[in-house]
């Protein structure tokens, strides 16, 4: 049986459709603090929090647990430049008792949801897993001293670990049965939903005047799914091999602001307020995934890699729920 921690969450709710779709047992541990348990539609559902080691000890005593997805961190980065305490305690702290109460019921598979902040500011793009790794805020930082942690683990006690470092996450379950929904909302896609749904005035773009086509900042889209089957591919990888590494996840391919901007428009055919602002500090003109590495050694390729195709299933789910 797979544990996924924080399976009630955007990302992790798509994994455990898809590790069920395939025939693999799940059981959710999710405090709900931000996962919604209407998410979890499928597999067993256990309520916890990794604060509590008592807690996780008991899903580990009603579960046959074989194996351990972890997705249960916060991700703002923001706010974790202002309450850096809640991210280290929150990330690193309680990510050690998980670990521990593995070690304790002798589950040696760990794959770990990472981050391209790892890296901070690229030295070279497209960024390749061994770029190095100088994260520039405290959330960046929690994820890497996991990374650290985790090499400790292996060198001592045996604990395999893959180590998936997304780049930005995108899209919705095509079937339209779970998608995208933060509180509070910080990702350019539904936030431009919003504005096209009435939802909001407007969607702000954050610099103009960027070294790039057109002035804004570009990213590494990645659809939801194609992240869902690149961690069942990693989960069975590392139960075959028993290796340790890391993999970059995004389509190698950049869109700018702007053109995410237009491809919402293009899809929803709704006309909205854009509003351009200066430059936030911290973001780098920028971040495009190099992905070889988990083509070449998992067989994976996106499915979902064109923008409309993303935004598309985003809209979908977005507008149903406006229904």
């Amino acid at each position: 049986m797979i544990l996924i921690v924080g399976g009630a969450g955007y990302i992790g709710s798509h994994v455990n459709k898809l590790l069920c779709r395939r025939g693999y047992k799940t059981v959710i541990f999710d405090n709900l603090v931000y996962g919604h348990r209407e998410f979890v539609k499928w597999g067993e559902f256990f309520y916890g929090d990794l604060a509590e080691k008592k807690q996780i000890r008991s899903c580990f005593e009603k579960y046959p647990v074989d194996a351990v997805m972890h997705f249960s961190a916060f991700a703002y980065v923001g706010e974790s430049v202002v309450n850096p305490a809640k991210y280290y305690v929150n990330n690193v702290a309680n990510t050690l008792n998980l670990l521990d109460v593995m070690r304790e019921f002798q589950v040696r598979s760990f794959v770990f949801s990472s981050t391209c902040a790892t890296y901070g500011i690229p030295e070279t793009v497209p960024i390749p897993e061994d770029h190095p790794q100088k994260p520039v805020n405290p959330y960046g930082k929690s994820k890497r001293m996991v990374e650290e942690i985790l090499k400790d683990y292996d060198s001592a006690y045996g604990t395999k670990h893959i180590n998936l470092r997304y780049f930005n996450a995108a899209g919705a379950d095509p079937d339209g049965e779970i998608g995208e929904q933060h509180d509070p909302e910080t990702h350019l896609i539904p936030l431009t939903f919003y504005a096209a749904l009435g939802m909001r005035e407007d969607i702000r773009i954050f610099g103009t005047d960027y070294p790039t086509k057109d002035g804004t900042c570009i990213r590494d889209y990645i659809h939801v799914m194609d992240l869902a089957d690149v961690h069942i591919r990693a989960l069975e990888y590392l139960k075959a091999t028993e290796r340790s590494t890391s993999f970059n996840l995004g389509n190698g391919i950049g869109h700018s602001v702007r053109e995410v901007i237009d491809s919402v428009r293009r899809i929803s055919k709704q006309e909205f307020k854009v509003t351009e602002t200066g430059r936030r500090e911290g973001d780098p003109p920028v971040l495009i995934s190099s992905s070889q590495k988990a083509i070449e050694t998992l067989q994976w390729r996106p499915q979902y890699a064109d923008i409309d195709t993303i935004v598309e299933t985003a809209w979908r789910w977005h507008s149903k729920k406006r229904r």
